[in-house]
């Protein structure tokens, strides 16, 4: 087949198919939907391409209103002693004065199918079968063309999947597939156009290359997904700030570092919805939910890492975090030596650890602000449910997007990648940090590493 395969998406008023479009050519802002029936009232293309040429063309029709009332009657434009098939009826119907007046609706759905290789009947699965819906299948085999149902909605509770199967089968439609719109599975593109190819043998080779354009595409997305991640991480692990020891300015200066990381995460969120192709008011890191489904806890409050299962640790460190999320390192010097030994007593020698010995004696009369451990581990559970939520949400989704299970617990329990530690020491790593150098080698190469550690 040299030239695109053209689908007409046809079916009853309001049952989801702009939402399968926007779905299908990932644009969220093909058509208008609405719960208000016939949105749609002209017809609207769609194209998908790979490599520059066009393989698919999609076609949304207007809503069938008064398919019952359609088939009465073309049953009656038979004159005596005629047996026309379903093409020829259509026809005499579509030149006659009721196709531009009382049935000028369903006269755009159906020239449209007559010029499309094939037809998609998109069926909301949560609505009883009824008969204007056996009608509407009857009128539209008329058209001669092969017809894929659709089952849409299939996610929702109360659904009706076995009897429309059921219904289906009794009408000779034994070939379709469930697609749910605003949650698609994983492999229901690769369904979808497996099922067509059943229908339309001279197109398998196109729709092939979409099945394998599509698999492409998806691995890129999850691989420069894995990267915003680790860039993310590898700036709040690298970031450091020195601040006095007077209480106010060190109390702004923490309150300045936890707003420039809240900062950063948004910036990752919207990459990550544009990278996606969702809109930016889709979510936004200020509002992501826990595993329990609250939302709007803070990045920096204790009660968000435990619930999360991010383990705070003990002694001075934990501490810190419990306060801001902050570590706040003393330069050694000025403590003392009973001062000295009683803080590491309390747990902040692996933290003096982390940042190198170097400091301890650098640092003299100030305090050095990182971001704690347990903050870039939440940072990464949050940003990897986010990805999850994208992964399974279809272009036609109308709320903002909702985080569920994330099956994760190397980010909860385990050791940090090795990666954050050695960001630790290299403050230049950091866009947060002035004078920042995000290009230098050992940089990319930690950041690959890192990105391969991201599920």
């Amino acid at each position: 087949m040299t030239e695109p395969l053209k689908l007409a998406v046809v079916g009853h008023t309001n049952v989801g198919k702009t939402s399968l479009l926007r779905t299908l050519t990932r644009d969220v802002a093909f058509g208008e939907v609405s719960h208000r029936p016939s949105t749609t009232r002209h017809v609207e293309g769609a194209r998908l391409s790979v490599d520059g040429q066009a393989l698919l063309e999609l076609y949304d029709t207007p809503g069938l209103e008064d398919a019952i009332a359609l088939l009465d009657y073309l049953e009656r434009l038979e004159r005596p002693g005629e047996r026309l098939d379903g093409p020829a009826r259509l026809e005499r119907f579509l030149q006659g004065a009721e196709a531009r007046q009382r049935f000028e609706q369903e006269a755009k759905v159906l020239r449209q199918l007559q010029a499309s290789h094939a037809g998609l009947y998109v069926i909301d699965a949560r609505e009883p079968v009824l008969a204007k819906y056996r009608d509407e299948l009857e009128v539209l085999a008329g058209c001669g063309k092969p017809l894929l149902p659709v089952l849409n909605f299939v996610a929702s509770d109360g659904h009706r999947e076995a009897e429309w199967r059921e219904a289906l089968a009794r009408l000779g439609l034994h070939a379709l597939v469930r697609f749910d719109s605003v949650a698609p599975p994983e492999d229901g593109e690769r369904r979808l156009y497996e099922s067509l190819a059943l229908l339309l043998e001279d197109a398998r080779p196109a729709l092939q290359r979409l099945i394998d354009d599509q698999r492409a595409q998806h691995l890129a997305r999850q691989q420069a997904g894995k990267r915003l991640i680790a860039e993310l991480l590898l700036d709040c692990a690298a970031c450091r700030r020195s601040v006095e020891t007077d209480p106010a300015i060190q109390s702004q200066a923490i309150e300045t570092l936890r707003q420039d990381v809240r900062q950063r995460e948004q910036r990752c969120v919207e990459a990550l919805l544009k990278l996606y192709a969702f809109r930016r008011e889709d979510a936004s890191a200020e509002d992501l939910p826990l595993l329990d489904g609250r939302w709007g806890d803070d990045l920096f409050n204790p009660e968000t890492l435990r619930l999360l299962g991010v383990r705070l640790g003990s002694g001075v460190a934990a501490g810190a975090a419990a306060g801001a999320g902050v570590d706040l390192m003393v330069g050694g010097l000025t403590l003392g030596a009973a001062a000295l030994a009683g803080a590491i007593a309390g747990g902040a020698l692996q933290t003096a650890r982390s940042y190198g010995s170097r400091l301890m004696g650098k640092l003299k009369g100030r305090r050095e602000l990182t971001v704690h451990d347990s903050v870039l581990r939440l940072l990464a559970l949050r940003q990897q449910q986010l990805v999850q939520a994208l992964n399974a949400r279809g272009h036609a989704a109308q709320t903002r997007v909702s985080l569920g299970q994330l099956d994760e617990k190397a980010w909860r329990e385990g050791k940090l990648p090795e990666a954050l530690k050695r960001a630790r020491a290299h403050p230049q790593w950091s866009t947060l940090n002035p004078g920042a150098r995000v290009n230098q080698a050992e940089r990319q190469e930690q950041l690959e590493q890192l990105s391969e550690q991201i599920a």
